[in-house]
């Protein structure tokens, strides 16, 4: 315990390294999920198909067309969720907050439920996910803000919201029971149909979206000392609150849009980072975007990896990975408040 607990004040006296660390982390998985897979390739054939050496070789093709748009992905869902967790946690003062509780999960998937029931083709679904995530947010935040915008108005609207949702989503599925298998594969979640051409849209909103709340993270710091306090600093509460939510909306509807409703990042990475790294509001998001990214990485790795030549769906594994670390990280911050009272 005394080891871990020097270890954390360590990385948190020098954040740069720590958050250098991370990035190198992540590298090091990305470059693993080029390398691994149903067909093994070496460093050598990554390099070569990269730089465009032998564009029809078998090794260029799967690099190129399979595993680099997924570890793309990966990266930038991963990334966005878990600064959109961060956001959400910050601006509700609630640690267990994630993007499904102001309306992205349900939004996108009515939309995408849609989609396939009236026009199911493939190449809309991304589109139509985004589209739904930002309009269930849209909804949660006008609703919100015409009742006050208080914290619990947001949960309990995000929550009514998104049940309305689930009834539509159960509504339209029955109607059209062909629509249940498109939303199926979307709400497991998967990268296994992402394309270069379909993450650039993405790529841009998220890599907006996250320069423009690391740049207003001082913002979130003082937003996290409380309403009052905020208020008496001259932050104007409300607005930037809907402000915050609206980029967590942004980077989360993008990456939905590219990985399906995947369950844990937004939630459980900010936990992780916060614990190790602190609770500094620009450190928390740039190296929770890190973390997330790498999170997800190793976890579509594992689920091309684990039963090769079959693939499992990401969502599962995030579930069975992410689940006992979850539980284990409430019981370890069980116990350190409880350390805390005793002491």
């Amino acid at each position: 315990m005394k080891i871990w607990q020097t270890s954390c004040t360590r990385l948190r006296e020098h954040p740069a390294a720590a958050a250098a660390g991370l990035a190198a982390v992540t590298l090091a998985l990305a470059a693993a999920s080029l390398l691994l897979g149903a067909a093994e390739l070496s460093p050598a054939e990554v390099l070569a198909a990269l730089a465009g050496r032998d564009p029809n070789s078998v090794a260029a093709r799967v690099v190129l067309y399979a595993r680099l748009p997924r570890v793309c992905g990966s990266l930038l869902a991963g990334a966005a969720l878990a600064a959109a967790g961060v956001i959400i946690q910050t601006v509700l003062a609630n640690p267990l907050a994630a993007p499904h509780i102001i309306g992205v999960n349900a939004g996108a998937g009515l939309a995408v439920t849609l989609c396939c029931a009236l026009a199911p083709a493939a190449a809309l679904q991304p589109l139509a996910a985004f589209a739904g995530a930002m309009a269930g947010v849209v909804l949660v935040l006008v609703f919100a803000e015409a009742t006050g915008a208080s914290r619990m108005t947001l949960v309990l609207a995000g929550v009514a919201i998104s049940n309305l949702f689930t009834a539509l989503i159960d509504a339209v599925t029955t109607v059209f029971p062909d629509a249940l298998l498109g939303y199926a594969d979307f709400r497991m979640g998967g990268l296994a149909g992402v394309t270069m051409a379909r993450l650039g849209p993405a790529a841009v909103l998220i890599g907006a979206s996250l320069a423009l709340a690391v740049s207003l993270a001082g913002l979130l710091e003082i937003l996290s000392l409380g309403p009052e306090t905020a208020q008496s600093l001259g932050v104007a509460v409300r607005p930037v609150r809907l402000l915050f939510l609206a980029l967590a909306a942004a980077l989360a509807g993008a990456a939905v849009s590219v990985c399906g409703l995947v369950g844990f990042v937004g939630l459980l990475v900010p936990h992780a980072v916060r614990a190790v790294f602190g609770g500094e509001s620009r450190r928390l998001l740039v190296c929770s975007a890190l973390g997330g990214a790498a999170f997800l990485t190793l976890c579509d790795l594992i689920a091309r990896a684990a039963a090769a030549p079959f693939e499992l769906p990401v969502g599962t594994v995030l579930s069975v990975v992410g689940g006992p670390f979850f539980l284990w990280l409430l019981v370890r911050q069980r116990g350190g408040r409880t350390h805390d009272r005793t002491a």
